[in-house]
């Protein structure tokens, strides 16, 4: 059922419907070499046939699976003999990602110098898959998943078409079992087709009911490659979608990881990162019930795993938010690559020698707890108490940590503005001094 021409190829309307680029591209038989990037069974090595065919172009194709620089040079060799008789050859490279750096540099020359036209397939992003120098001289179109109708369109087309389909069988599909095999194909044509081919063949009375067609695919098509690029995307989305507080975008990109396959213990140590860099000091148990998350994966396995996997998602959706541990870091990072490094103030220095005691080394530090209220106990602090400063001199007006006002981070607010008032004042003064 594989579409020979334009007018037959189901989906892909932005790039070869009428008036697109692409089309237009091919009637006017001035073809680019070109990555198409999209997932399974949307239509990669058709378009490339039809390209081929239509350009009267001869089409060699190789797999970069099994293929070698060895394979590409006999290519070549046989597109250069075409040449010269004013004969063009389209390569197509199938799954082009899996191509090395060598193999892809093996094609670069014959691509510029027009020898062949490159057409290369690939499921993954070829923006970190395929070498910059082939990319610069190809252009990227983008094929996506087809949509539901469009997979019915193939769907009656093969069990009508009495030439390469099952038309001239007496099979039936039931209009449910239509609807179970479309949206179980998950766009993916080849998936759709297949299932249907081995649907007919095990139907028993000629009639494939929705329980011919689960058994015929057993599972979805999930589309879910956890080495490629959905990994990355659906971990993003998951990711946002807690620091968005959505509870239930959040289960579902939880379950979409966990139904492709997704290790578990990569999920839950993005939880762990999120619960410090998203929520913080906003819920700090946040962390705690992360950590406790990634031991109770750890210690029981999937499938059950999916309990405290949930468990945390939920916990962190539903929490408060706050980037203040980052932000706070981040800013006093950038002070240690940007500023000097200044020596430890003497005050904060172990004086465990007479010699560093004669130096002044822990020379005016105040202990804390001989005046706990310093501290103030985590509240006030006491009206008149300057307090003694923990960074350099050059930096001592610095400002690193900003409590967010979500959760429980909000009473750190009023508490630090007096306690970095009471450090300035000292620093009006002899830092050293006693109390006034």
């Amino acid at each position: 059922m594989r579409p020979r021409s334009l007018d037959e190829f189901v989906g892909q309307e932005h790039l070869i419907g009428k008036g697109h680029a692409l089309r237009r591209a091919i009637e006017s038989d001035t073809v680019p070499s070109m990555i198409l990037w999209g997932p399974p069974g949307t239509g990669k090595t058709t378009l490339a046939e039809i390209i081929a065919a239509t350009t009267g172009a001869r089409f060699v194709a190789l797999s970069a699976v099994s293929a070698g620089v060895a394979d590409l040079r006999k290519v070549v060799a046989g597109a250069q003999e075409l040449q010269k008789a004013g004969n063009r050859t389209v390569l197509f490279i199938d799954e082009i990602h899996r191509f090395n750096k060598a193999q892809q540099d093996a094609v670069l020359p014959y691509v510029e110098d027009g020898t062949i036209t490159l057409i290369g397939a690939t499921t993954e992003n070829p923006s970190f898959e395929v070498i910059s120098a082939l990319l610069s001289r190809s252009r990227v179109f983008v094929l996506y998943a087809l949509g539901d109708e469009a997979i019915a369109t193939i769907v009656d087309r093969a069990l009508h078409d009495t030439e390469r389909g099952l038309g001239k069988s007496t099979v039936v599909l039931e209009p449910a079992a239509r609807d179970a095999l479309v949206n179980l194909a998950n766009g993916d044509a080849r998936a759709a087709l297949n299932t249907l081919e081995f649907a007919a063949a095990i139907a028993s009375d000629g009639t494939i009911s929705p329980a011919t067609i689960a058994e015929a695919l057993q599972r979805r098509a999930t589309g879910y490659d956890k080495a490629g690029e959905s990994h990355y995307d659906t971990i993003s989305a998951f990711i946002k979608t807690i620091r968005g507080s959505d509870p239930d975008g959040a289960l579902y990109w939880l379950a979409r990881m966990i139904d492709g396959g997704e290790d578990p213990l990569f999920i839950v140590r993005r939880l762990v990162i999120l619960a410090s860099e998203d929520i913080g000091l906003a819920d700090s148990r946040a962390l705690s019930v992360a950590v406790a998350a990634q031991q109770a994966v750890h210690f029981i396995g999937m499938p059950e795993g999916f309990f405290p996997l949930a468990h945390a998602t939920l916990y962190l959706a539903l929490a408060p938010k706050s980037n203040s541990v980052g932000r706070s870091y981040g800013a006093a990072a950038a002070d240690v690559q940007k500023t000097r490094n200044e020596p430890v103030p003497l005050h904060l220095r172990n004086a465990p020698t007479p010699l560093m005691e004669e130096l002044g080394y822990g020379e005016g530090y105040r202990y804390a707890h001989d005046d706990y209220a310093v501290m103030g106990g985590r509240g006030d602090l006491p009206p008149a108490q300057r307090l003694q400063s923990y960074l350099p001199d050059s930096l001592r007006e610095r400002a690193y940590y900003e409590p967010g006002e979500q959760g429980e981070e909000r009473k750190y607010i009023d508490w630090m503005e007096k306690r970095r008032a009471r450090t300035a004042a000292a620093a009006e003064a002899d830092p050293f001094e006693g109390d006034e």
